[in-house]
């Protein structure tokens, strides 16, 4: 096989065994897995072929979940909801417990039910232990899981389908028949029985009719594990081979008896882009684009496209002239710095001499506040938060006994009208208290005193009141003489 190719591998479970099919343009190998340990049997058999696989395609068998077209109620709302809504009353197991898909059916796949006013949808339904068995088997093998879908419905991939055409496929594998209701490439139903005898045969697909509102189909398809025709004459519809496309038909002549089991795998890694009724948890659930989302992205990268067109065209005039600027930038970008260093560091110290200023104007001065509190505050008390403004000061903390605290503050120099800003609560030892005061307002100073001057000794007669000098002067203190000496008159 060519080492640049994708190779595309499907694994279908059946039952206790395995069917595997791995595709690489257009070569293929197909082989079946039988052991006790399934996936570690998987990955051995892998490396021994050489096949470089990462992810897996996993198909489930046709009678290992439920298949069923339910129709839901005409109102508004998320229509998985409502089919989540809808499935406890379709399924065997809890809705709870179920791994599901759904898609809707056309109308013209049902023309009888045109009257009907409800939404009808087919869904595919398993138990979420059928899952988890999966999902354990790619991570045993190694391989990344990008899809889990039933193998049966897969087969569609290889056919040409007319979409006015109803189409029975009835597929073979082993003992048991998966029958597809196909209208054009759409699925209508399908259905897994046991095929026992002829007569069987064409019953189960009679009964299958009523399941997708038909009375009858246009052509019935034949395939899988030794395919006879011969047994539904009694339909009265013209019966042969599925019409495979041609590199379907490449594929298949590859495959050797038995053909069921190997055709399911090969039909499950032939399937590509999103892959409907996929029952996969979303958590895992590769994100595929539809056609409607690529179409939009085409037109959005031409979009793009256009308008870089569009500013490139006028840029490229524009850049000699930009580069020329730019290396005048850069010539000057050295001294356009420096003058920036400068600028951000005479920024820095007039900030900081702000700063200094306000400290040294303001009103408040914290640090002999705090002074002043310690040495008032007796050593039992703490004060675990302090607040103050231009008004006053607000403490909280805890005091032996809080009502001593307030005459202590009373008596501060620089407070007033002290009182508890809400009650005192007693706390296993101590009273927690929440005092607020104002700064006390500094008494206006008074005028300077002033006296009479007394008459100087030795000058005259003692002057009396109303007589002599007029006019008051401030005492003056004779000056002290030496020791031992009695002060005498002044010389003159």
């Amino acid at each position: 096989m060519m080492k640049f190719a994708p190779l595309r591998l499907a694994v279908v479970m059946l039952g206790d065994r395995l069917s595997v099919a791995a595709i690489q343009r257009d070569r293929q190998q197909t082989f079946t897995i039988d052991a006790e340990h399934p996936g570690t049997a998987l990955r051995a058999e892998l490396d021994a072929r050489g096949l470089a696989a990462r992810k897996v395609a996993i198909g489930l068998a046709r009678s290992a979940v439920t298949v069923k077209p339910i129709e839901l109620p005409a109102v508004a709302g998320e229509t998985r909801e409502m089919v989540k809504f809808e499935l406890e009353r379709h399924l065997p197991i809890p809705a709870d417990d179920a791994a599901f898909d759904f898609v809707p059916l056309p109308t013209e796949a049902e023309p009888e039910s045109a009257a009907s006013e409800g939404r009808r949808v087919l869904i595919v339904a398993a138990d979420r232990r059928v899952v988890d068995a999966a999902l354990r088997l790619a991570e045993e093998a190694k391989l990344r899981p990008m899809s889990i879908t039933v193998a049966a419905h897969e087969l569609i991939a290889l056919v040409e389908t007319d979409r006015r055409q109803r189409v029975a496929w009835l597929h073979r594998t082993g003992d048991s028949v998966d029958l597809l209701l196909l209208h054009g490439s759409t699925l209508v139903w399908s259905r897994c029985f046991p095929a026992t005898d002829d007569a069987t045969l064409v019953a189960e697909t009679r009964r299958s009719f009523a399941g997708a509102r038909w009375r009858e189909c246009d052509a019935v398809w034949v395939s899988g594990d030794g395919a006879a025709a011969a047994a539904l004459l009694d339909l009265g519809v013209p019966i042969s081979d599925p019409p495979w496309t041609a590199r379907a038909r490449r594929h298949l002549a590859e495959i050797t008896e038995p053909r069921g089991a190997a055709e399911l795998a090969v039909a499950t890694a032939s399937s590509r882009g999103i892959r409907p009724l996929d029952l996969i948890p979303s958590a895992i659930k590769p994100r595929r684009l539809t056609r409607q989302e690529m179409f939009t992205g085409g037109v959005l990268v031409a979009t793009v496209l256009l308008a870089l067109a569009a500013l490139l065209v006028p840029g490229y005039r524009e850049s000699r002239s930009l580069g020329r600027l730019n290396a005048e930038i850069a010539r000057i970008d050295p001294e356009v710095r420096a003058v920036e260093r400068v600028a951000r560091e005479l920024e820095r110290k007039r900030q900081l001499l702000v700063t200094l200023e306000k400290i040294g104007t303001g009103a408040l001065q914290p640090l002999p506040v705090l002074r002043e509190l310690t040495d008032v505050l007796p050593s039992d008390a703490w004060v675990t938060y302090l607040a103050f403004d231009a008004k006053g000061l607000e403490l909280t903390g805890q005091a032996g006994a809080a009502s001593t605290l307030i005459p202590l503050l009373e008596n501060s120099p620089r407070l007033e009208r002290v009182e508890f800003a809400s009650p005192v609560t007693r706390g296993r030892d101590r009273e927690q208290f929440r005092i607020r005061a104002a700064w006390e307002t500094p008494a206006p100073a008074p005028p300077a005193p002033t006296v009479k001057a007394p008459a100087t000794p030795g000058l005259g007669s003692p002057a009396t009141k109303g007589e002599g000098r007029s006019g008051e002067e401030p005492i003056v203190p004779a000056r002290p003489g030496p020791p031992g000496r009695t002060p005498g008159p002044p010389r003159q």
